[in-house]
């Protein structure tokens, strides 16, 4: 039997099944919309509005516009019987039991067996879905639970039936890892399964703790916030950003079908301001504002009063000691209303998660994945409980006179995870344990770490080996910004390369790539005077971004997150791209009024002049590269990065992040045999005339109010290097004179204090100085 799935049926085009749909075109795969039939001249409306309204959706369900052409759609009552095309059916209707039955009996009439089934339900049990249904149907049937929105959201839940055939499930289960970029979190059929489970009654919790000690949102968002490792959003702000209108429903849903006993029920109460404010529309981000509110008019945000119901302006709580924000143990034992919202929700959520260990999940590894990756806490439970120590919350349990958890008496003072021999492993059930064991294929730095020494490090970037003759160079500066100790490495890196190893793979475990050059220690070398530091910074990285270009080894980057500026041209320099689906990269030095001086030009230009389609002549490369570098354009997905000519049609798209830099280790190793570094490119610019045509189309924007006098300062200095400066004839032009105009330029914006001023509304507020 083939197993491939080739194409992919999603059936119900709500905001979730089409965003699930929109996932399966983003990884290039065909997929059948279908949704009720509408009355009227096109029975497929409803499926044709949804995607209609995705491609106009911010953030952007499809990775690429151009991937909302492998959507088709159709309507249930007409086109059901093309799900015998398909090789997996995805069900995300209506939460009703009914409904859902009456439909898998229509689809059990027409699917072709051994085609995978699977319901995208957070809340009805698995056993009740294939009730009454044919053994072969319920081999074929598995529950597979997206979060939203099912792009940006990694976890995906999979419950497998005690019928389920496993080659089914592995068969999905695979697509959705390699193709859909899931990690998998295998959970029981049990109510809630893992992360909404938790996650709902950790909110319950921490709302009514909250109102029970009488502290404000902002209060309850600082302490239940970072301290904890939870999103920056905290309690509150979450709960706005999911929609508050969602609390009840999940109420609802949870108390009709968890057990009696569970400590869920203790949560429930009366919520009159909830029930106020969904009644007047004030149901979070999407509504007309929530726990807080912006107003655009003033702009001025303001943050509800949890017990009169009325709106006042936000106030900053006093800051928690120091040593207590960075450490929980602490926290929870801080005198007053800060150490008692903390133990008031670590206390009970905490325990609660460990007594799901055996009943939602099989271990503690799969509740802190989901919690991790389907609420985005830093850390997982489990991993809280170790920051605490495990034996001084059981003993706070039992004081308070609490029932403690079974595991937690298993683990008694010992740690849920713990290294052994460079290996993590976190304990089982029975007290023994075990390795925390990768998926195939799946390669991390930070298990790297645990094994290894680096090769090379200093306090901006490290070097370490991944094996095969491959090392990895990584940023590690704050928010992975490049100075001039991440150039002194590479320097240290390439000769290294050279001599012991055959690769070079520039990657980071961490959520950006790099952001790019450190712009405070620029401006503060500008300030004091220091241009022989700038001019060293420019020429310096220049010269160490071609050293790597040009290297007799291969290199590959990387790029996950932001890869921007510095970022950005590294990456350009690299013989290969491997990058994240999730990739946003950018030459953004024009919104400081800088522009790029690492090489970004010509890369880019070098680029554009050879893809596919791109017209001959100078002037139509450097158009499109003058407009994507003066507005600063960032790609929203690798698929625009390919777009925007930041990657080539050769370079990879990894859609898995766990799964990047082994993709990258093999590019890199594919390119070993034979290799030879590239040619140098050569430029034909169109000198002076292009660049006073483009100042002429420059003008007419800022003449129609679309740019400012500043922007056409910078545009003037984008459109200098890329026509070859002032040259009046069409020129061929050296990489060497290219990048040495491309210095000049940098250095004669720096001089300007309007830059200046620029760079530093952009480092205090990161967003560019639009004047």
């Amino acid at each position: 039997m083939d197993t491939a799935i080739r194409k992919v049926c999603v059936i119900g085009a709500g905001v979730m099944g089409a965003g699930i749909a929109a996932h399966v075109a983003n990884a290039g795969v065909p997929v059948l919309l279908l949704d009720i039939a509408k009355d009227g001249p096109d029975r497929d409306a409803v499926a044709k509005g949804a995607v209609a309204r995705m491609l106009k959706t911010d953030p952007a369900p499809f990775m690429s516009k151009s991937a909302a052409k492998l959507v088709e759609t159709g309507n249930i009552d007409d086109h059901l019987d093309r799900i015998a095309e398909c090789d997996w059916i995805v069900e995300a209707i209506v939460e009703r039991l009914d409904i859902k039955q009456s439909l898998y009996a229509r689809i059990e009439a027409l699917k072709r067996p051994g085609t995978a089934v699977s319901s995208n339900t957070s809340t009805i049990p698995l056993d009740h879905l294939v009730a009454g249904r044919s053994e072969g149907f319920r081999a074929d049937f598995l529950i597979t639970h997206f979060f939203n929105p099912p792009r940006y959201m990694r976890l995906i839940e999979i419950v497998r039936g005690k019928d389920t055939d496993p080659a089914v499930a592995g068969r999905v289960e695979d697509f959705v890892d390699r193709n859909l970029g899931k990690r998998i979190v295998r959970a029981k059929d049990t109510p809630g399964f893992i992360a909404n489970r938790i996650g709902t009654y950790w909110l319950a919790v921490a709302i009514n703790a909250a109102m029970d000690l009488g502290l404000t949102v902002e209060q309850a968002d600082q302490i239940g916030g970072r301290p904890m490792g939870v999103p920056k959003t905290g309690i509150f702000g979450l709960v706005d950003l999911v929609g508050i209108d969602l609390m009840p429903l999940l109420s609802k849903s949870l108390t009709a079908t968890l057990p009696q006993g569970d400590p869920y029920f203790d949560t429930v109460r009366p919520m009159p301001l909830v029930d106020k404010m969904i009644a007047e529309g004030f149901t979070g981000r999407k509504g007309k504002g929530g726990f807080y509110r912006f107003d655009k008019a003033t702009r001025t945000k303001y943050a509800i009063d949890l017990a009169t119901g009325e709106y006042r302006e936000l106030q900053t709580p006093a800051d928690l000691p120091a040593d207590a924000a960075k450490d929980l143990g602490k926290l929870i034992e801080l005198e007053g209303p800060s150490g008692d919202y903390a133990w008031a929700i670590l206390g009970r959520v905490l325990p609660y998660a460990a007594m799901l260990v055996g009943e939602a999940a099989d271990d503690i590894v799969a509740i802190d994945d989901a919690m991790k990756l389907g609420y985005n806490w830093k850390y997982g439970p489990f991993e809280l409980i170790d920051r605490i120590g495990a034996g001084k919350l059981a003993a706070r349990l039992r004081a308070e006179g609490r029932a403690v958890p079974a595991i937690l008496d298993t683990v008694g003072d010992r740690t849920f995870y713990r290294v052994e021999g460079g290996q993590r492993q976190y304990l089982t059930r029975d007290g023994a344990y075990a390795d925390v064991v990768r998926g195939e294929g799946v390669l991390l730095l930070e298990d790297v770490k645990l094994r290894s020494e680096p090769v090379l490090r200093n306090e901006s970037a490290a070097l370490w080996d991944v094996g095969d003759g491959v090392v990895c160079f990584e940023f590690t500066g704050k928010s992975n910004a490049l100075d001039d100790k991440v150039v002194a490495l590479l320097n240290e890196t390439i000769a290294v390369v050279r001599e012991r190893f055959k690769a070079l793979v520039l990657y980071t475990d961490a959520a950006n790539f790099s952001v790019g050059a450190n712009l405070f220690l620029a401006l503060w070398a500008v300030k004091s005077g220091a241009w022989e530091q700038i001019e060293q910074m420019i020429g310096g990285g220049q010269a160490t971004f071609k050293a790597l270009k040009y290297a007799p080894f291969p290199v590959v980057a990387a790029p996950a997150g932001m890869a921007l500026g510095g970022g950005c041209e590294i990456s350009l320099h690299a013989d290969a791209i491997q990058a994240h689906a999730e990739t946003y990269m950018g030459l953004v030095e024009a919104g400081a009024g800088l522009v790029p001086g690492w090489g970004g030009h010509g890369e880019l230009l070098d680029r554009i002049a050879k893809a596919k389609g791109t017209p001959r002549g100078p002037m139509p490369a450097v158009g499109v590269a003058f407009e994507t570098i003066s507005t600063a354009k960032v790609s929203k997905s690798a698929a625009e990065a390919r777009e925007l000519h930041f990657l080539r049609a050769s370079d990879g798209i990894t859609m898995n992040r766990d799964r990047l830099l082994a993709d990258a280790k093999a590019r890199a190793l594919a390119l070993v045999d034979g290799y030879t570094p590239p040619e140098p490119p050569v430029y034909r610019l169109p000198g002076e005339s292009g660049r006073i045509a483009i100042a002429d189309v420059v003008r007419g924007f800022r003449a129609k109010g679309l740019a400012t006098p500043y922007d056409e300062v910078v545009s003037g200095r984008v459109a200098e290097v890329l026509t070859g400066g002032d040259t009046d004839i069409i020129d061929v032009v050296t990489e060497e004179a290219l990048l040495s105009l491309e210095r000049r330029v940098f250095l004669d914006a720096m001089r300007d204090t309007r830059t200046q001023d620029r760079v530093t509304h952009v480092l205090q507020t990161g967003k560019p100085l639009r004047n």
